[in-house]
């Protein structure tokens, strides 16, 4: 290939080379330093579910600075599939009843939430059906306490005419129903829930039974048979007094599916295997399902969560993507200075190569000018000697075969001038007339 061909070719490659060096370098260094923020939204600031969002918060943060969860609080479940569908966030606590779209997927499920029926002792509602011309506290609309409850009166035979639904605030309900506003309050809540508790110490407060779980399940699969256990919002006197029938749902943890799978991957780890801390933090997290359980209900799980439930580590060209691209572009810099090595070695072989035939030109200037046989050894050996050079710099890399394919034409041509210049002299024919025997000798000493 001519010498202008590689130089063209080697320029735009180590042109390019650089700059992908430089980006890769820059993207590397930008990735290893830059703290991504993460936004979860959740539900009420005074609700568990916030709670949750700002222990998990913390917690990763402990454990991996460069990951910043923002909580932020929402009117519940279903606004807060909305905002996952936008992107307007990046996580979001939802119930396992929220139908979700192709875009979203789960991280993780979390604890259980329980269906709390709770009414005033007054009110004589020992079981749902019970609930019909009563007054109902319920959460906010958008909510999932408010979408599940219409399932639970649905089930049980109730219109909404037959009874008076009252949505409000969470704190609201627990007032309305401590001060006699309202038969009855409908949440579905966590287990253990200090507002809970301080409501059920009430004399005047029991709980209802939801005995039809397995038949719940018909309609809401997501929907799980659970007790709320004996004691459990007073042991001294016993709250409920015996096993308590009734329904829960669990709580998840979703993401867009657009989320980094990396980032993802690093939250569920420290999710599970800092849940200890997490506990500390709020002791919800003391019910969120193993790991291995959860492959359950069809839901699809976001490809991060699923690598650390299925105990895969991210690929080696996932994980060292940016790396590998660094060395890639030095390894095709190195090739591209070498290339540019190779074009300006063989520009020096050829020089170098030049030099020996400019020095044959000038020897054969010179046999022509020979006055006597003298002379002429004396440039035989010069000419012997150059060829000892150039076979020496061929043996050293210093000239090319190539070089030295050009160089024998010339030093050919220079030994047969020598020869023939002396088949001259030795008959005394210097001036280039030439008789007719002296042409017939010269052709026979040729010969």
């Amino acid at each position: 290939m001519p010498e202008s061909i590689y130089k063209k070719a080697a320029l735009p490659v180590i042109i390019i080379s650089v700059i992908m060096v430089i980006i890769s370098s820059v993207r590397w260094f930008d990735h290893k330093n830059k703290v991504n923020t993460v936004i979860l939204a959740t539900a009420s600031q005074k609700g568990q579910y916030y709670a949750f969002g700002k222990a998990l918060s913390k917690v990763v943060k402990k454990h991996n600075p460069k990951i910043n969860i923002e909580v932020i609080p929402s009117e519940g479940s279903q606004q807060n599939e909305q905002w996952l569908q936008q992107q307007k966030v990046q996580l979001a606590l939802l119930q396992s009843n929220t139908p979700l779209s192709a875009s979203l997927d789960v991280v993780s499920f979390l604890f259980p939430e329980v269906f709390h029926l709770v009414v005033r002792s007054d009110a004589e509602i020992k079981r749902v059906s019970d609930l019909k011309g009563k007054r109902i506290a319920l959460m906010r609309p958008g909510s999932g306490s408010y979408s599940l409850f219409w399932v639970l009166s649905h089930h049980y035979g109730l219109q909404a005419s037959d009874f008076t639904a009252l949505p409000m605030s969470s704190q609201e309900a627990f007032q309305a129903l401590e001060t006699g506003k309202v038969d009855a309050m409908f949440q579905v809540i966590a287990l253990g829930n200090s507002q809970m508790t301080k409501l059920l110490r009430n004399p005047k407060i029991k709980l209802v039974p939801i005995d039809q779980g397995a038949a719940l399940q018909l309609s809401v699969p997501a929907l799980e048979n659970t007790k709320i256990p004996k004691g459990a919002y007073n042991g001294a006197i016993p709250i409920p007094q015996t096993d308590l029938s009734t329904v829960s749902v669990r709580a998840i943890l979703v993401s867009h599916n657009q989320v980094d799978s990396n980032l993802i991957y690093e939250i569920t780890r420290i999710l599970y295997e800092s849940r200890n801390e997490l506990v500390k933090e709020n002791v919800q997290a003391a019910m969120i399902a193993a790991a291995n359980s959860n492959n359950q209900m069809g839901f699809a799980f976001h490809p991060g969560a699923q690598a650390y439930f299925d105990q895969d580590q991210p690929s080696f060209i996932v994980e060292y993507a940016e790396p590998i691209s660094l060395g890639l572009s030095v390894v095709l810099l190195c090739v591209s200075g070498l290339l540019q090595l190779r074009v300006w070695i063989q520009g020096k072989q050829k020089n170098r190569a030049d030099v020996y035939n400019l020095q044959l030109i000038e020897l054969i200037e010179k046999v022509n000018q020979a006055k006597n046989i003298k002379e002429l050894k004396e440039i035989q050996k010069q000419l012997w000697d150059i060829f000892e050079k150039v076979i020496v710099d061929l043996d050293c890399d210093r000239i090319s075969p190539e070089s030295f394919q050009s160089f024998t034409f010339p030093w050919d041509v220079a030994l047969k001038t020598i020869h023939h210049r002396e088949t001259l002299l030795s008959t005394g024919i210097t001036n280039g007339s030439f008789s007719d025997s002296q042409l017939s000798k010269i052709a026979e000493k040729d010969s």
